[in-house]
């Protein structure tokens, strides 16, 4: 017997009732239409209609889905191959696709949808999310002039993944609306929700339409936001990275924000530095020693180096030596065990005896160690010139490495190209302005928190000091608070 996917497996958090009813009521224009669901669930959309078609992979959520609406039809199975055979076509869709992770999304089944999305134009990389290649291949089963109105997660207005989707939208569709909602639809899932509604498949729209809402309220004509934004496609692609959070930004904010992007003297921090995660030592526990674990274990000195495990570690502004004695005065496990690639005979005795201990005979079978050669030798260690927190509360940190420490993962090293303009970005690094920047093109993340990926990062922008009294302001404070509720950042 197949085992029962959890509900996070299976991307399945079901919709409140009155979000169906919006949704599935600006989808039908007549009684007749019939309407795809295409991942049903439990057949809360499907029911809502009685001339309705439902897809779902898991079994017992068919069985709900079948007791719910008995008149609909309901196909239990992977619906990326149910849209590759069938030959129906709808007047509409609606639903709730699942939200599967790209780390589960895998295997045959994310083979066909990004095979099938290949072959309709829409091109995915091997790290999208399910819904998005989901509602590809459920556009592509509509009639001529059909609808589309589906949750989606906030995603859609940052992830990389999303761009090829939208892409395929306004390509695909005579108008093209998402509904960004503030508060949480789901309020179980950390992850916000937004609304996409499109129309006239078929055709093309050369703009997005675009609302920002505080609370999802559907109104007595269930109609999407009238006082939409109308965001020309090109300068979706051109200016803002294929991006749709900076629209949630009011116009003076963006305004000036493109005023400093287009300035010669801006830089992006990409231009001022490289930005990489630290390294992955496959077993922390292992790698990681205590003073006093390093001493009773008679590691020598040479072989251990400073390390920052956790943006939480760091400092304001620099971490010096005395900071390294404070954590090695308290004991805490800062000291990486950094060995050579050189031959373990070359080893000192007391390291072999480490590295034969119980925890060495653990940690080499750990999947980062397996497939190194040698097991023991953590690769990528770096000493960067700064330090810049991965994941942020309040805001993303630029710490100063005067202590020739390394970081873990969990930080990015930053290494300096432009030792000219360092000054620029240190003394800019706290100014509402840079705050902002971070905010738009990084993105937010559950519980509040803010995460710049290393690509995010390079594209900081650090304004030149002629436009500093134009960017200095009110708007822009104003502007971060906002990004800041947007992410749900307590105390905003």
């Amino acid at each position: 017997m197949a085992r029962r996917l959890t509900q996070k497996e299976a991307g399945a958090y079901y919709t409140p009732d009155p979000v169906v009813a919006s949704l599935v009521r600006w989808a039908i224009r007549h009684e007749s239409d019939r309407m795809l669901d295409p991942s049903c669930g439990d057949g809360r959309f499907i029911a809502s209609h009685r001339n309705s078609v439902g897809i779902e992979q898991d079994p017992d959520s068919a069985n709900i889905s079948m007791q719910r609406a008995p008149w609909a039809l309901v196909h239990e199975g992977d619906f990326f191959m149910w849209a590759a055979e069938t030959t129906e076509r709808f007047e509409c869709a609606a639903g709730n696709p699942p939200f599967i992770r790209y780390q589960s999304f895998k295997g045959a089944v994310r083979e066909r949808a990004l095979s099938l999305c290949r072959s309709l134009g829409a091109h995915f990389s091997g790290l999208t999310s399910s819904w998005a290649p989901f509602l590809v291949a459920t556009a592509s089963l509509l009639k001529p002039g059909g609808r589309m109105a589906f949750i989606v997660p906030a995603e859609i207005g940052h992830a990389p993944y999303a761009a090829p989707l939208i892409d395929y939208l306004v390509d695909t569709f005579e108008q093209v609306q998402v509904v960004a909602v503030r508060s949480k639809l789901f309020p179980d899932l950390s992850e916000d929700c937004w609304l996409l509604h499109t129309e006239g498949f078929g055709g093309r729209t050369n703009h997005i339409r675009f609302t920002a809402v505080e609370a999802f309220h559907p109104g007595k004509s269930h109609r999407p936001p009238s006082n939409a934004l109308k965001i020309p496609v090109s300068e979706w692609r051109s200016s803002w990275n294929k991006r749709l959070r900076p629209f949630l930004l009011p116009q003076a904010a963006r305004d000036i924000y493109q005023l400093a992007a287009g300035h010669s003297g801006a830089k992006r921090l990409g231009e001022i530095a490289s930005v990489g995660i630290g390294y992955v030592s496959g077993a922390n526990d292992f790698f990681h020693l205590r003073p006093s674990e390093a001493e009773k274990l008679d590691i020598p000195a040479a072989l251990l180096h400073p390390a920052v495990r956790n943006g939480r570690a760091l400092p304001a502004g620099e971490l010096t030596k005395a900071t390294i004695e404070k954590w090695r005065a308290a004991d805490d496990p800062v000291m990486l065990l950094r060995l050579p690639k050189s031959s373990r005979s070359k080893l000192p005795s007391s390291v072999k005896r480490y590295l034969d201990s119980n925890a060495g005979r653990e940690a080499r079978e750990a999947y980062k160690c397996r497939v190194r050669d040698p097991w023991y030798s953590v690769p990528d260690v770096q000493v960067p010139d700064f330090f810049l927190s991965y994941m942020s509360g309040l805001s993303a940190s630029l710490v100063r490495n005067a202590a020739g420490a390394t970081c873990t993962n969990s930080v990015h090293g930053v290494r300096v190209r432009d030792k000219a303009a360092v000054g620029r970005l240190v003394s800019q690094w706290n100014s509402d302005f840079v705050a902002l920047s971070r905010e738009v093109e990084g993105h937010p993340l559950g519980g509040g928190m803010l995460k710049l990926e290393p690509r995010e990062a390079t594209q900081i922008l650090i304004p030149p000091d002629e436009l500093l009294p134009e960017v200095t302001g009110s708007v822009m404070a104003q502007a971060v608070s906002m990004m800041r509720r947007w992410r749900h950042y307590a105390g905003q």
